[in-house]
């Protein structure tokens, strides 16, 4: 026979809608990433195409 014994709590229950979730705005860091990304996946299909446009570099003086 076991010493103890728990008593199984019910969920509150809901008396109205559901608020809506705020959604929160994204941080500045993660912009810089997802630019840094987007110009990355660029660059990858560019490179994949075979179509690679570099400036000419200029002569040292």
């Amino acid at each position: 026979m076991p010493a103890f014994t728990f008593e199984k709590i019910s969920p509150p229950v809901r008396r109205g809608p559901i608020a809506p979730i705020a959604k929160k705005q994204r941080g500045v860091i993660v912009q810089i990433l997802d630019r840094f990304v987007e110009a990355r996946v660029k660059r990858t299909l560019r490179e994949e195409e075979g179509v690679i446009a570099r400036r000419p570099r200029k002569p040292a003086k």
